[in-house]
């Protein structure tokens, strides 16, 4: 029988928590977000807490297909960084190509929220700089951490969610192509 951590084991062995928002709008989206989901879940360092939904959403940017979006929760014991870097190399895994800012991708991975920590680096900046802005982020990452505060607003997801137009943005179950 597997041995699995209580909450106390879970809490030292995994003591931050990481938001990560996931969207893809090229392949099979569904199909890619799950196994990048089961990927990051299998990571070493990474326990998956939580996850939202999926919603379909009115794409950012150049004209493209709509995008497939979710939210995750993870307890981690990496760093800011060494997080980033297992989301770049997961993206890359699945076949991520960086060609035209904000353009359509078959995964993408962003790193939103880490503990209550604040960081601006150059490649690095926690929380996302524009998840307050962003309907496709806040609605997932509400569904599974309503009450986690931003730390640069001072405002919880809800609040934040409230103040966002949330029309492009749609329950896979209530979708109709």
């Amino acid at each position: 029988m597997p041995y699995i951590l209580d909450a106390a084991d879970a809490a030292m062995t995994y003591p931050h928590q990481a938001a990560i928002g996931l969207g893809s709008n090229l392949g099979d989206s569904q199909a890619i977000l799950e196994a990048a989901l089961k990927q990051l879940a299998i990571t070493p360092g990474l326990l998956l807490q939580a996850q939202s939904p999926v919603y379909r959403t009115v794409a950012v940017g150049p004209p493209q297909p709509d995008y497939l979006n979710v939210c995750a929760l993870f307890a981690t014991a990496m760093d800011p960084q060494t997080l980033l870097e297992t989301l770049l190399s997961t993206e890359n895994q699945f076949g991520r190509m960086r060609r035209e800012r904000w353009g359509p991708r078959l995964l993408d991975l962003d790193l939103l929220l880490f503990d209550d920590l604040i960081l601006d680096r150059p490649g690095l900046q926690i929380p996302h700089p524009r998840m307050s802005e962003r309907a496709f982020v806040l609605v997932p990452l509400n569904d599974i951490a309503p009450d986690w505060i931003d730390p640069v607003s001072g405002k919880s997801i809800a609040e934040l969610l409230q103040q966002v137009d949330c029309s492009g943005v749609l329950s896979c179950s209530s979708y109709s192509a």
